[in-house]
């Protein structure tokens, strides 16, 4: 029988485990049956300020320990998240509605970011700079202060796992609200850091009104940065409070991910890679393809195996291991993600598949292929954030490109081809953060991840990934 137990809720402050303090109480819904799994206590102002008090406290110990003590406790974080992959994965899909293949990649990759920010701590190097003689000028990097982290529900662990490793490791300490959608596996995740060894204080984490949390937060003159994952109006909201208190930023919004698929490519074997990667999570992931730019030589290969293969996706339980595809996160997204798809078939969308609810239990929708969508779609501006893919043909290249840049947004892209022409063509004017060519892998813990335009600023991972985290000091000494 499949284990549907799920844990209760509490948060962290100042090395305790408890609930909040607030009074407002918080449910957790089971997208696939509707059924809330459990109902928690909000954090009140006085946790949110208790929790910045904490990590306060502890940022002189914390970032005065050596880089290797912490990578110590990072490593030994990842073999905890390693052995309880397992029960992360079934997390996810309780909360999510994330199937269970998934949800075991995006656990191994939580303990992936703790590796990855483990050994990039250990070289976080300074400048000797050469000067006048008798005086020696270095140039020195220092972890900012107590910094505040939000994150989204759809990378329930991947997110807050990229952004606890990198302030941890980078010396800052960290008070961070994650999605009260999906709780318990960003808890997981901070359980196993604790019992890895971060200090009491080091790591704070929040449930509540989200409104209310980032107000305080934002507000504190002990907070030095704020990283937030999620839409582009909160995140512009956010950024207009941070400005008032001249607080630095790193913004990773949404996307509407463009794919070019160029006429000298084998149609079929790129359209099963595409089905694969659409409809991934439900396509509810910033970096989803999501617009196909197709050309005209190959659209009609291209439609029909991408056709074929949607349709022989197993739509259903999360927990079921045969289930490809699970449910939405709620209701509101079903209904959003439809009225998009609706809005484009009145416009003159050709509806090749998909387009509907699947069942009145749970947020369960088809997995939909538009062709023929005119420019007034509001679905070539809008992300639907679901399941949902959008064909557009193309003759000339340099259309497309322009076609491809024609959103707000600038997060990832895609293309297919095989000539090294084309694809430099591409990389030099599609209007992107991460360009994949040949391939739908958007995101690694090597690479830094971001975007431009609407997308959001700063970067996360690769050797970049602790930009946001360190500010640069430099040191003059006169030598008597």
């Amino acid at each position: 029988m499949t284990d549907t137990t799920y844990p209760a809720i509490r948060i962290l402050v100042d090395g305790l485990w408890t609930e909040g303090t607030g009074t407002a109480r918080i449910p957790v819904e089971n997208p696939a049956t509707g059924r809330i799994l459990t109902e928690f206590p909000a954090a009140s102002a006085d946790d949110v300020a208790r929790a910045i008090a904490a990590a306060t406290r502890t940022f002189p110990a914390w970032s005065g320990l050596a880089p290797h003590a912490r990578a110590r406790i990072l490593h030994r974080a990842a073999a905890l998240v390693r052995d309880r992959v397992d029960e992360l994965a079934r997390l996810m899909a309780l909360e999510l509605g994330k199937p269970l293949r998934e949800g075991l990649g995006e656990a191994a990759k939580v303990a992936e970011h703790m590796e990855w920010h483990a050994e990039q701590g250990m070289r976080i190097l300074g400048d000797v700079i050469p000067t006048a003689r008798g005086i020696h000028l270095t140039a020195r990097r220092f972890a900012v202060g107590p910094v505040t982290a939000f994150t989204p529900w759809n990378g329930p662990g991947a997110s807050p796992a990229r952004k606890m490793s990198a302030a941890l490791a980078a010396g800052c300490t960290l008070v961070i609200k994650p999605a009260e959608e999906t709780p318990a596996t960003a808890m997981v995740i901070a359980e196993c850091l604790v019992e890895a060894g971060v200090p009491p204080g080091v790591l704070n984490l929040l449930y509540g009104d989200p409104a209310e949390i980032s107000r305080i937060l934002l507000a504190s003159r002990d907070i030095r940065m704020i990283s937030f994952t999620g839409s582009v109006p909160v995140g512009r909201h956010l950024a207009q409070e941070a400005g008032k208190h001249l607080k630095p930023m790193i913004l990773e919004l949404g996307g509407h991910a463009p794919v070019i698929v160029c006429g000298d490519v084998d149609a079929e074997a790129a359209a099963d890679l595409a089905v694969a990667a659409k409809f991934r999570n439900s396509g509810q992931i910033c970096v989803s393809p999501t617009r196909f730019f197709l050309h005209e030589t190959i659209h009609d290969r291209f439609v029909d195996r991408m056709v074929e293969v949607t349709e022989a996706l197993v739509v259903g339980d999360p927990l079921a291991a045969a289930t490809t595809m699970g449910p939405l996160i709620h209701e509101r997204r079903l209904q959003a993600a439809d009225a998009l798809v609706q809005q484009a078939v009145d416009a003159g969308a050709n509806l090749r598949t998909g387009g509907k609810r699947l069942s009145d239990t749970g947020a369960f929708y088809a997995p939909t292929i538009l062709t023929d969508v005119p420019d007034t779609a509001d679905i070539m501006t809008r992300e639907p954030f679901g399941p949902v893919a959008v064909v557009q043909r193309f003759t000339d290249l340099d259309d497309a490109c322009t076609r491809a840049n024609a959103t707000d947004y600038g997060l990832a892209a895609y293309a297919f081809t095989g000539s090294a022409r084309a694809a430099e063509t591409i990389a030099h004017r599609i209007e992107t953060g991460i360009l994949s060519i040949n391939h739908f892998a958007g995101s690694n813990v090597d690479v830094p991840f971001g975007g431009v335009k609407d997308s959001g600023y700063g970067r996360e991972g690769g050797a970049q990934c602790f930009d946001g985290y360190l500010t640069t000091k430099s040191v003059s000494h006169k030598v008597a």
